[in-house]
């Protein structure tokens, strides 16, 4: 009866650290996720940011790459814990994962109450797009030095089929235009067709003619991100719940073993 009870409990164990391992495995690639998300941002979206004089959006970008490197940690220490059986290990992988957990859950919601409060007219938002993208656009756009705006400005409005930051008439402001011998009334990257020079012409045939400029669609974009971040946080956190449950079955296994 004893071998018969020996024998459950350690087939019972080795499922335990099967499992476990499993999902050491599954919370170390979305570690891996998370990081990519980070630096895909700041590689990817880097453009975007650099229109912006607020740091708020590339810190968020290097939020998600410190998360994911903790993530990335908290899972090796989880399988150095479950494959020596140290009950130490897995106390410490415990906290880490509670820690994770709640600090996902609160950014996942913060996230979310921001997303309810700014959509459909975030004005907080909308006021420092419309101050800083028309700014950057009227006093930066084809300056010298300044060929990562322009750059940036010309990829916003081919992506998002917009022209310029709040209607395309704010480039009739725009130092670039207003030099001598320009004779484009918008950049060539406002057409529907870009070409040298097919800027001349602002007519809806020719150009983007977006209601709300980029602004707006810099705005959704903003907003579409910050909605799936909270869904991503809330989700993944309520997926360690599992976790948790498995390292307090391993360690109260452990536990019982020792004695």
């Amino acid at each position: 009866m004893e071998a018969y009870d020996e024998k459950t409990n350690t087939s019972g164990m080795i499922c335990l650290k099967y499992l476990l391992l499993t999902f050491n495995l599954l919370f170390w690639l979305a570690g891996g996720v998370v990081m990519a998300v980070g630096v895909w941002t700041l590689v990817e979206k880097s453009d975007y940011i650099s229109l912006l004089s607020s740091s708020y959006y590339s810190a968020s970008a290097y939020i998600l790459i410190a998360a994911g490197a903790i993530v990335v940690f908290t899972g090796i220490i989880g399988c150095c814990a479950t494959l020596k059986e140290k009950r130490s290990l897995l106390i410490v992988y415990l906290i880490l994962l509670l820690l994770i957990f709640l600090l996902e859950i609160v950014s996942g919601v913060l996230a979310y109450i921001h997303y309810q409060e700014c959509f459909p007219f975030c004005q907080q938002l909308d006021k420092e797009l419309q101050h800083n993208l028309k700014e950057t656009m009227v006093q930066k756009y084809q300056q010298p030095g300044e060929g990562s705006v322009t750059s940036a400005v010309d990829k916003l409005q081919q992506e998002f089929k917009c022209c310029g930051s709040n209607s395309s008439s704010d480039w009739s402001d725009s130092v670039w235009i207003l030099t001598p011998g320009n004779d484009r009334l918008v950049p060539d990257s406002c057409c529907k067709t870009p070409s040298n020079l097919c800027g001349q012409r602002d007519h809806p045939s020719n150009i983007y003619k977006v209601e709300g400029g980029c602004i707006t669609k810099l705005e959704e974009f903003i907003l579409s991100q910050l909605q799936i971040l909270a869904a991503v946080g809330i989700g993944i956190a309520f997926l360690q719940l599992i976790g948790v449950i498995l390292v307090c079955c391993l360690y109260r296994s452990l536990k019982e073993e020792s004695y």
